[in-house]
């Protein structure tokens, strides 16, 4: 397995880790019952629980582009010192994102998520060069 490969199964972990952090958060936040209940009115976070709701859908999409750039890597078998630490580069930043985002901390939390979209562009041209 390549090394962007495996950064990549890292970085599906993480997101199962957000959404445990998020999950615990919201359902502090709003009650078990009414986290259990069917959700037919839309139930609006706010402090924590939404800044962890809105970290883990910004790696959602995030995570889209890094996985395109992977699969290109991987399949074009392009990978590089310079893909493999760009893939160290957007792992790193994602996991700095979470405490960033969830502590407000601005203009940090922007900073770290574009160190993270640069290093998936850099993967992306590498492959096609």
């Amino acid at each position: 397995m390549t090394t962007e490969l495996t950064v990549l199964a890292l970085a599906g972990l993480l997101q199962v880790v957000q959404f445990v952090f998020y999950s615990v958060a919201a359902n502090l936040q709003v009650g078990t019952e009414r986290a259990l209940g069917p959700r037919d009115e839309k139930i609006e976070l706010t402090g924590l629980a939404g800044r962890l709701q809105r970290a883990m859908n910004n790696h959602f999409e995030g995570l889209i582009l890094f996985s395109i750039a992977v699969v290109v890597v991987t399949l074009g078998e392009q990978s590089s010192a310079v893909t493999q630490a760009c893939a160290h580069a957007y792992l790193i930043a994602r996991i700095l994102y979470i405490p960033a985002y969830a502590q407000g901390l601005s203009p940090w939390r922007s900073v770290i998520w574009g160190v993270g979209f640069i290093a998936t562009v850099i993967m992306l041209l590498a492959a096609l060069i």
